[in-house]
C-alpha cells in the first residue's frame, strides 16, 4: 500500500506546509471534520477523519499547535431509515425529527445520533484519534449560534444568488436560509413566514398547524440548512483545514458554494482543503452506503487488521487515490507490506535512500502511539495463519510455538494473531483453511507408494527431528519419493489428505516442521 505514495515527501507533511503557507504564523491551526449521524459511519467516512489527523500530526511535527475538531451533525433531520437498523417501523414514526431527538432502537443509549456517536469514538481512541468532539444539537439548541444566524438572515438575498448560481432552478422569492424545528411535532415540516429583522422567526408547521414567532436567543428551534451552516462554522471555529469527498468537490458542490457564503456573509477566508477519493471493500462485498443494508465501518476493519495496519492502509495512499480494503487473500500482502515498511524503517531491510525516508515516514505516520524503541517481533502473517489452525486457533499455543519470543514481544502480537484468526474464520477462501487430523481420525486411503513413503519420513522424523530444518526436511522428502518410485506431484496430495483432509496446504516441509515431532507421529502412525 505504501508505494501507492509518490515523492520524498508525504502528503501529509505537504499539506501541512501550505496550510502553514496560506494561512500564515498563527498560535493554534485548527482543523476540522463532520458527519450527520444517521446511520453506521462507515469507513469511507472514516477517510476523511483519518485524513485529518495524519495532516494535525504533521503540523504537530512541524512544532505547530494543532487543534482537531469533530462536529456530529446530529440536529440533522432524520430523512431515512438505513435498512441496517433494526425497529424500523419505530424509526420510520420519527422521520422528519432532528436525529438527536430519535431513540436508540438497541435501547441503551440517550438517542440513536448517540449510539452512532459512541460507535465511532470508541474505535477511533483504539486507532490513536482523539478529535475535539463538537455536538452541534446541544450547540444550536443552546442558541450559540443566534448572532450568525441573524447574520445568514440580513443576507438572505446574497445567500440566494450564490446557491442559484449553481441551481438549474432558481429558489423562490419568499425563501429564507433557515429552518425551524415544529415546537409541537418537533419535525422540519414548517414554512418560515418572515423574520422581524432582529432575532424574531415566525413559522407555521404543515404538519400539525402550530404557528408562533420564536427568538433566536431563546429559542432551540431553528438552525442554519446545511450549504450554509458548513461555511458558518469554518468563520465560528477559524477552521483552518478541512477536506471533502470528491461529491463535495465537485463543480458547483457544497464546498464551492461554503467558500462564497463563508467569504460573503460571514468575512472569513475558506479552510484549505483537497480532495478525497472513494473506498472500495474487496473480498466482504456490499456496498459502503450509510442507509444501504450493508456497511463496512472501522470496526469490521479492525477485526481482521491491527490499528496500526488500518492506519498504514491510509497513510500509505494519497487521498485522491480510490484503493480498495481486502478482506482476501490480499490481507496476506498487506500485513507482509507493513512489515517491509517496518523493517527498512528499523535498517533490518536494506532501501534506496528515497525510498526508505518515505518508508520512514509512512511508519511513523501508521502507529497509534509513537515509534516503538526497538523493532517489534516479526512472525510472517502466513506463517501465522498456519500456526494457529494446526493450534485450532489457541493463540497462547500459537506464540508458545515461536522461537525466541521474549515476555516482552509477546503482548505485542496478540493483537495480530486475533486478528489472524478471526480472518481466518471468517473471510479466508476455503482452500487457504485447514484443520490439522487427529490421531484417533480414521487414516484416509493412499496408494501403496505414497504409504512407503509415509512410514520413510516417520522414521526420518521419528530419529532426527530435532536436526531438521525446511530445505533438508524437503530434500528427504523428495529422496523417499525416489525410494519408492513415486513422482513427488502424485505424493503431496495424499500426504496433505492424510495431514489436514485436502489435497493441498501449506508449504508440506515448514508444515511439518511446525506442528511438532509428536503431533506428526501421532497422525502418521497410522499408515
Amino acid at each position: 500500500m505504501a508505494g501507492n505514495d509518490s515523492g520524498p515527501a508525504h502528503w501529509a507533511d505537504i499539506n501541512a506546509a501550505r496550510i502553514i503557507r496560506e494561512k500564515g504564523e498563527k498560535d493554534v491551526y485548527t482543523c476540522a471534520s463532520g458527519i450527520t449521524p444517521s446511520g453506521t459511519v462507515h469507513i469511507g467516512n472514516f477517510r476523511e477523519i483519518i485524513s485529518v489527523d495524519l495532516v494535525v500530526r504533521a503540523l504537530r511535527r512541524l512544532g505547530k499547535n494543532a487543534r482537531f475538531v469533530y462536529s456530529w451533525d446530529d440536529y440533522d433531520v432524520f430523512r431515512k431509515v438505513p435498512k441496517n437498523m433494526p425497529g424500523q417501523e419505530m424509526l420510520a414514526r420519527h422521520l422528519r425529527r432532528p436525529i438527536t431527538l430519535v431513540p436508540d432502537p438497541w435501547g441503551g443509549e440517550e438517542s440513536y445520533a448517540r449510539r452512532h456517536e459512541l460507535e465511532v469514538e470508541r474505535e477511533l481512541h483504539r486507532v490513536g484519534i482523539a478529535p475535539e468532539y463538537l455536538y452541534q444539537a446541544r450547540r444550536y439548541r443552546e442558541s450559540l449560534y443566534a448572532e450568525q444566524i441573524k447574520q445568514a438572515l440580513s443576507k438572505t438575498a446574497e445567500i440566494r444568488a450564490i446557491l442559484d448560481a449553481h441551481r438549474t432552478e432558481a429558489l423562490p422569492g419568499d425563501w429564507f436560509p433557515v429552518s425551524v424545528f415544529c415546537g409541537g411535532c418537533d419535525r422540519d415540516t414548517t414554512t418560515v413566514l418572515s423574520w422581524d429583522g432582529d432575532y424574531g422567526v415566525e413559522y407555521r408547521c404543515d404538519s400539525c398547524g402550530r404557528h408562533e414567532s420564536v427568538d433566536l436567543r431563546s429559542s432551540p428551534l431553528v438552525k442554519l440548512p446545511w450549504r450554509v451552516d458548513w461555511p458558518m462554522r469554518w468563520a465560528y471555529e477559524g477552521v483552518d483545514f478541512e477536506p471533502a469527498g470528491k461529491d463535495h468537490h465537485s463543480e458547483g458542490g457544497s464546498f464551492d458554494t461554503a467558500k462564497e457564503v463563508v467569504r460573503r456573509v460571514f468575512g472569513c477566508a475558506p479552510p484549505v482543503s483537497f480532495q478525497y477519493d472513494f473506498i472500495r471493500i474487496k473480498g466482504r462485498g456490499g456496498k459502503i452506503s450509510s442507509s444501504s443494508g450493508e456497511v463496512i465501518d472501522l470496526k469490521d476493519v479492525l477485526e481482521v487488521y491491527t490499528p496500526e495496519i488500518a492506519r498504514y492502509l491510509f497513510a500509505g495512499t494519497r487521498p485522491n487515490t480510490e484503493f480498495a480494503i481486502s478482506f482476501d487473500l490480499d490481507v496476506i500482502k498487506i500485513y507482509e507490506d507493513y512489515d517491509r515498511t517496518e523493517r527498512i524503517y528499523f535498517g533490518a531491510e536494506a532501501a534506496s535512500e528515497k525510498k526508505r525516508e518515505k518508508e520512514k515516514r509512512v511508519y511513523e505516520l501508521s502507529q497509534v502511539a509513537g515509534v516503538p524503541s526497538v523493532m517489534p517481533y516479526q512472525v510472517p502473517f502466513r506463517h501465522l495463519c498456519s500456526l494457529l489452525q494446526i493450534n485450532s486457533g489457541d493463540v497462547g499455543k500459537t506464540l508458545d510455538a515461536l522461537p525466541g519470543l521474549g515476555a516482552g514481544q509477546r503482548q505485542g502480537l496478540i493483537p495480530r494473531a486475533e486478528c489472524a484468526w478471526r480472518w481466518i474464520t471468517g473471510f479466508a477462501p476455503e482452500d487457504f483453511r485447514f484443520s490439522l487430523r487427529g490421531a484417533d481420525d480414521k487414516p484416509v486411503a493412499v496408494c501403496d507408494a505414497s504409504r512407503a513413503v509415509i512410514r520413510e519420513l516417520r522414521e526420518i522424523i521419528g530419529a532426527r527431528f530435532a536436526a531438521l530444518d525446511e530445505k533438508s526436511l524437503g530434500e528427504a522428502v523428495y529422496a523417499a519419493c525416489g525410494n519408492a518410485g513415486l513422482e513427488p506431484k502424485a505424493f503431496f496430495p495424499e500426504m496433505y489428505r492424510a495431514l489436514v483432509g485436502k489435497d493441498k496446504g501449506p508449504r508440506l516441509a515448514a508444515f511439518i516442521l511446525s506442528v511438532g515431532r509428536e503431533r506428526i507421529l501421532d497422525i502418521l502412525k497410522a499408515y
